[in-house]
């Protein structure tokens, strides 16, 4: 098997559906492990339809939190590359034969990743760099989103998989895939990022629920940035452009868009300003996980 894609999932139905159909339309076959937080049994009737067609198991977890999902998929993964889109991410025609090409012409990759793209066209949220190359802790902040995330199986169990104090179900509600990649470039693997690998996923910037959400993203990329970042060179960018982003959105009678860099600006002071403990990088597994 050269792909398996761990999909965790809560509270969505019809959007893994959509995600499902996207890969059963891949050139390349890939094994889909869903890893299913929901207590009711939304996700098994949108499953069914697939369980012929596509290798498809469906796991369920009790624990309502992203990595821990992510990494228990990771453990009954069986592909060389595993990836993590989200459930409400859709997989344009030619992704994983895009992916397969890069890793196979560079035996040495480890980690490849692209940027988000929005359904409406172009890019989606977030901060993105325009042009593909090797990723570094300088440019590793504009070039990760987890759910275009593509490794070697190996490496990432090695790696011990995704920091589980970081991402949805937790505190710091972002950058896990910053980090897991940071991790990997200390490591001294290599890690490329591809400006033309996208995965198509909702764009949810300023609205209600992105303000919303904007405290917790912004706390996990503040930790991570902490962690990783080489100087207040990288990070201070980071804590300071969203106060830009006040100042103009007042300034324009944009108010849910004040609110939006407000949180992000409040979360991010409050990641890089978090306990000694969760500051600190996850530590490597005893034994690689399996």
């Amino acid at each position: 098997m050269r792909f398996s894609l761990v999909v965790a999932t809560k509270g969505r139905s019809d959007e893994i559906g959509a995600l499902l159909g996207s890969i059963l339309a891949q050139a390349v076959p890939a094994e889909v492990i869903v890893v299913d937080q929901n207590e009711d049994e939304r996700v098994a009737p949108v499953l069914a339809p697939y369980a012929g067609r596509l290798p498809l198991t469906h796991l369920r977890s009790r624990i309502a939190n992203a990595n821990n999902s992510r990494n228990l998929g990771l453990r009954h993964a069986r592909g060389e590359i595993v990836a993590f889109p989200d459930d409400d991410c859709v997989m344009p025609d030619g992704v994983l034969a895009r992916v397969d090409r890069a890793f196979a012409d560079d035996p040495a990759l480890a980690i490849l990743t692209g940027p988000a793209a929005s359904p409406e066209g172009g890019l989606g949220s977030g901060r993105w760099r325009g042009e593909s190359g090797a990723i570094t802790l300088a440019n590793v902040w504009t070039s990760v989103i987890e759910f275009n995330l593509f490794l070697r199986r190996e490496v990432a169990l090695a790696l011990g998989g995704f920091d589980e104090r970081l991402g949805p179900g937790t505190e710091f509600g972002s950058a896990e895939g910053n980090d897991l990649v940071a991790r990997a470039i200390r490591a001294g693997h290599v890690v490329r990022y591809d400006a033309g690998l996208r995965i198509v996923h909702p764009d949810k910037r300023l609205t209600p629920i992105a303000a919303s959400r904007a405290g917790l993203y912004g706390a996990g990329l503040g930790v991570v940035l902490r962690r990783h970042a080489p100087g207040p060179g990288t990070w201070f960018p980071f804590l300071v452009r969203p106060l830009g982003g006040v100042a103009v959105s007042l300034l324009r009678g944009r108010g849910l868009a004040a609110r939006y860099y407000y949180e992000t600006f409040r979360g991010r002071l409050r990641g890089l300003l978090a306990a000694e403990e969760a500051r600190r990088p996850a530590p490597p597994p005893q034994e690689p996980l399996r």
